[in-house]
């Protein structure tokens, strides 16, 4: 095992996520236009139908406690259905009806119908407890040379001493192998289209995160275009593939206050997410002020990480 206590397993399974509903009567859609938005982005209405249609999501990202990042959780020899059961239930006892899930390229690449097998085999076990999955395709986070098979011991005390970045550094930094990924993107996608247990798809991961405390030194200083070149490509291919899920490009970075100027990277995940996500790490007053910037979109959020202790963003 890679932890043992339970409280320890949903504590720091990564980040917790809640809902925020947030209706207003803004004509939102008009304010947030975008050359590059994607046609058939869901409307408000449509977006405000499906979150009609849920219970109010309640949950963490997760990652069972013997694998130490997506390929370890994913991957044939350590997929660990007992561990995953057991701990999904002790998430339900706390209440918790959704999880966020990393999944991985490479593991894809590796062995795709034994991807899909094991997904299957996660939703399975997930429904079973009552809890709905936001599945996340691309990562910006950690390490940036990710490896397919065994994967390293973790460095204890460390925080994500493993954890592995999607789509590898070197197929980032060359479009021109962009287009590589869009098999995995869309074909896991059309797979589970139609499959209720899923409750949104979230492209990707903090895209422009440099990780400067940890591998700032191998990330390129351009990465901030390059994740923007393939998230462009990498919603179009979700849009493709007609999932019957939302769409989601969480936001992260801060940068702007109301009614100034913001990102390039935001401004594309804002104009192209059916529903609104974003994660915040702040204490509840700043929290407060970024829900009242994205109100201003009329769709339902979702704040997808939060909890640092340290930062008082607490469960209270």
């Amino acid at each position: 095992m890679r932890t043992t206590k339970k409280l320890l397993i949903i504590i720091t399974v990564l980040f917790i996520f809640c809902s925020i509903g947030c209706r207003t009567n803004s004509a939102a859609e008009k304010k947030v236009s975008n050359p590059a938005e994607v046609s058939e982005r869901w409307t408000e209405k449509q977006a405000w139908a499906w979150y009609e249609k849920q219970s109010w999501p309640v949950g963490c990202n997760f990652i069972p406690s013997t694998a130490i990042n997506q390929l370890e959780m994913w991957q044939a020899d350590t997929f660990d259905a007992p561990t995953i059961d057991r701990e999904l239930s002790w998430a339900q006892q706390l209440g918790f009806n959704s999880m966020r899930v990393f999944l991985h390229d490479l593991a894809w690449k590796q062995d795709s119908k034994g991807l899909i097998k094991r997904m299957e085999k996660f939703l399975e076990i997930a429904n079973s407890h009552n809890i709905n999955i936001m599945f996340v395709l691309l990562d910006s986070c950690w390490d940036p040379h990710p490896q397919i098979g065994k994967q390293h011991e973790p460095k204890p005390h460390v925080h994500n001493s493993g954890w592995l970045q999607s789509p590898h550094i070197d197929l980032l930094k060359d479009p021109s192998r962009h287009d590589e990924l869009k098999g995995y993107v869309q074909g896991v996608i059309k797979h589970f289209r139609n499959d209720k247990r899923i409750l949104m798809w979230d492209i990707y991961n903090e895209p422009a995160n440099t990780n400067g405390s940890s591998y700032g030194q191998f990330e390129p200083q351009n990465k901030s275009a390059l994740q923007l070149q393939l998230l462009q490509k990498a919603v179009k291919w979700a849009r493709d593939a007609r999932p019957s899920q939302p769409l989601t490009v969480g936001v992260w970075a801060w940068e702007w206050g109301k009614n100034e100027k913001k990102p390039a990277l935001n401004e594309f995940s804002l104009a192209n997410s059916d529903i609104i996500t974003f994660h915040s790490y702040s204490p509840p007053q700043e929290v407060t002020r970024l829900v009242t910037i994205l109100k201003e979109y009329n769709r339902p959020i979702i704040c997808s990480e939060y909890m640092i202790r340290p930062g008082n963003s607490k469960f209270q």
